[in-house]
């Protein structure tokens, strides 16, 4: 096993509204159960052990793309929505928040007693992968949530959060159950985070000695350490800058979605009504389902599906949010019947990005994009968590934009 990455993320506190929650719930549900159908139970297991594609995903679900809030947003929000059919869906999410995070062994008992797993095993490791964390991993960060997901086969992942008592930031911890060897020599693929300082890390390999030494301290530089292992710091600030988005991705995005039209691409044919401002939040849905590792590295780009509950970028456009659960749970409703027509076709919409980004030259500031959508959030009943967005005066300036 290894630890697959690790997330910064500035401490926020607030509460997720119902809105949002119930939506994050269905798209999230949707975008699991595509995941399921053309990759399968191992590859949502990875997915969730990939710190990048992680924080995406919480992006695209309209949470706010920098922050703590994702990751108990998310696994909340995926607790709620996956549990209830873990039966047929093969996957089992245990644990939570606070003393939600203390049910955890007892809940892998009762997936053990339901699936025939062995549930001791499943408890120790639930158990090592924290006490890594909060014990050998001595970074000032206390875990104070821990997520175990396990499918059916017994494969698993856990998503852990803890908090720096001083700086006020959070770190999100990604574990792997594939190819595991030891939970105490070298388990993690990726750690990452603002360099607090010099750490003690007994898992290192180089700390073999010390630990037949018994309790001997090994102290290596984070620079070293971290050199291996995936890296996401997000900033503390809110806005959205063009260094914080791959343009060209973005721009091509937007490109395909707002100017070429659906008629000329027979592959899209089964998306023609749909306006370009759900395509553009379907097209980055596609993404986190069918794109691969190196798609996620700019994590901020994906707010550009649904916006942020805290406005930012934008506030979260409610009608596209709900055309995009209505369009995703009826291409799944639909391949569960051997119709898969609906879900293939979003794929596309993905591969025709991918084609535009070839020759695409971005010539558009990320501004003005960011402007346009708050200006237009109105039509689309955007809202925050301070309310619902409110339609510009006579006198607010146009904006013309250039995307090509």
């Amino acid at each position: 096993m290894k630890r697959s990455g690790t997330a910064d993320l500035p401490l926020h506190y607030g509460k997720v509204p119902a809105w949002l929650y119930e939506r994050m719930s269905a798209l999230g549900l949707s975008i699991v159960e595509a995941i399921l159908a053309d990759y399968g139970k191992d590859e949502v297991l990875r997915r969730l052990s990939d710190p990048f594609w992680f924080q995406s995903f919480g992006a695209v679900l309209g949470m706010d793309w920098h922050s703590s809030g994702i990751t108990t947003s998310v696994m909340g929000a995926l607790k709620r929505a996956i549990n209830p059919q873990s039966t047929s869906l093969g996957l089992y999410i245990c644990g939570g928040k606070g003393k939600f995070s203390r049910e955890t062994p007892s809940e892998l008992l009762r997936v053990a007693e339901h699936t025939g797993l062995a549930g001791d095993v499943l408890v120790r490791a639930s158990k090592l992968t924290a006490k890594v964390d909060n014990t050998a991993i001595q970074d000032g960060y206390q875990l104070y949530l821990h997520n175990f997901i396990v499918s059916d086969q017994g494969n698993w992942t856990v998503v852990q959060q803890g908090m720096h008592d001083h700086d006020g930031t959070a770190r999100r911890y990604h574990w792997h159950s594939q190819n595991l060897k030891s939970f105490i020599d070298e388990p993690h693929t990726g750690i990452n985070g603002v360099s607090q300082g010099r750490i003690l890390n007994l898992t290192a390999r180089a700390a073999a000695p010390n630990r037949d030494g018994i309790l001997a301290i090994a102290q290596t530089d984070p620079a070293q350490i971290m050199q291996e292992f995936a890296h996401l710091v997000m900033p503390k600030r809110h806005d959205i800058r063009g260094s914080d988005v791959d343009l060209k991705r973005l721009g091509a995005l937007l490109y395909v979605t707002r100017e070429l039209q659906t008629d000329n691409f027979e592959d899209l044919l089964l998306l023609k009504g749909v306006g370009p401002r759900t395509m553009q939040s379907l097209a980055l849905v596609s993404e986190v389902i069918h794109g691969g590792p190196a798609r996620f590295k700019d994590p901020a780009r994906f707010s550009f599906a649904h916006g942020g509950k805290d406005g930012h970028p934008f506030p979260v456009p409610i009608t596209i949010y709900d055309d995009s659960i209505a369009i995703m749970q009826k291409g799944i409703e639909k391949s569960k019947l051997g119709q898969a027509d609906k879900l293939r076709t979003i794929n596309k919409l993905h591969q025709i990005v991918l084609q535009a980004e070839a020759n695409f030259t971005p010539q558009f500031d990320i501004q003005e994009i960011i402007e346009q959508e708050r200006r237009d959030s109105w039509k689309y009943q955007g809202r925050t968590v301070m309310g619902k967005a409110e339609k510009p005066t006579a006198d607010s300036p146009g904006i013309q934009l250039s995307l090509f």
